[in-house]
């Protein structure tokens, strides 16, 4: 064999490294999926997914609060009060019934959520100030009419209709047993409306 005769080709050269880079290029593919973790937010535990309200409720308006509970007491607003940890599995799954109040009631009362993260609870505070409010439990709803009044302060996953019974009492509105139910309008009803 002569020195002519062993020299490889360019081509079969230029394939060579194409098929090594290509074989490079699959493993390091593959390695960084199979090394990422998949994205997992859980309802069901009490780790930091990031603000609940986003996340589990589809709600970002919620957090921060447009207006503090001083311009509500002082505007005679009514508030509700909800205090909540991101890193709590009870919390995480009220905030679908915070959204809701949002939904039938934001326009008429201020809704504040209040992270107890937040809160010295070494601290005295004013009535002006959610925190005066706080139990210690969460999560924990309190409704504030427009005087003022505490008028609904319990803990634990209250369901929407017993704060909607309060708040139907504090707004004068018809009782529920008397009222037309609140609905949400699906996408599909709203567009048909707007056809005809």
């Amino acid at each position: 064999m002569t020195l002519l005769q062993s020299r490889v080709s360019p081509i079969a050269t230029i394939q060579h490294l194409l098929k090594r880079l290509l074989l490079v290029a699959i493993i390091g593919f593959l390695c960084f999926f199979w090394a990422t973790p998949p994205a997992s937010a859980g309802l069901n535990d009490d780790r930091f997914d990031g603000n609940i309200y986003v996340i589990y409720a589809g709600n970002g308006s919620l957090v921060p609060s447009k207006s503090t509970l001083a311009d509500s007491l002082k505007r005679e607003r009514p508030a509700i009060l909800v205090f909540y940890a991101d890193d709590s599995r009870d919390s995480k799954q009220y905030a679908l019934i915070v959204s809701r109040f949002q939904e039938f009631y934001g326009r008429a009362a201020t809704i504040i959520p209040v992270a107890i993260d937040s809160i010295a609870l070494d601290t005295e505070y004013p009535p002006t100030e959610p925190a005066h409010y706080y139990k210690g439990l969460i999560p924990q709803t309190v409704v504030i009419d427009q005087k003022g009044k505490v008028v609904f302060d319990e803990v634990g996953q209250v369901p929407f209709e017993q704060v909607d019974d309060v708040l139907r009492e504090v707004f004068d509105l018809l009782p529920r047993s008397e009222s037309v139910e609140l609905k949400r309008r699906s996408f599909n009803e709203f567009n048909a409306e707007l056809s005809e």
